[in-house]
């Protein structure tokens, strides 16, 4: 990773978060990646930007997005008041997969949840990725809950 930088996403990185996004099974029904981006897209980056709880990551190796993650910081009532930290929106670009940088983001970013003074980093994950769960269990997390949704 001697080439890799972490940094705050910026609006030219928009398009290369989308097609991370995009670029599998579940993101292939969900987004759309066709230039010029829906101003939803957009709409979705200047909120993210504009909230101090939001830090919309992307790693980039000479100049070309390569995973990107969102992390967002979470003040509690519960826990005595504590803050957490969820992460969320987690793509590696398919050419670095199994590459170590899936870790490497992570490391980041509970580093950055620590220095926030968070107690705690969730997430949540799709059922359906198996692979995605043994990762995250690999990487200490472990799966405490049970999450529900619903569209509207």
């Amino acid at each position: 990773m001697n080439k890799l930088l972490i940094r705050r996403a910026m609006l030219e990185d928009l398009p290369s978060i989308v097609a991370l996004l995009a670029n599998d099974t579940l993101g292939a029904s969900r987004e759309d990646s066709t230039l010029p981006l829906r101003k939803t897209y957009t709409d979705a980056f200047n909120a993210i930007c504009s909230d101090p709880n939001q830090f919309l990551a992307v790693a980039v190796i000479e100049n070309i997005v390569v995973g990107t993650l969102q992390l967002t910081y979470l003040p509690n009532i519960s826990l005595r008041g504590a803050w957490r930290a969820q992460i969320e929106a987690v793509r590696v670009h398919e050419s670095k997969r199994n590459s170590g940088l899936g870790r490497y983001l992570f490391e980041w970013a509970i580093q950055q949840a620590r220095m926030r003074g968070c107690v705690m980093v969730q997430l949540t994950c799709d059922v359906t990725r198996k692979d995605a769960h043994h990762f995250y269990s690999a990487l200490g997390f472990e799966p405490s809950h049970t999450g529900f949704k619903m569209k509207i």
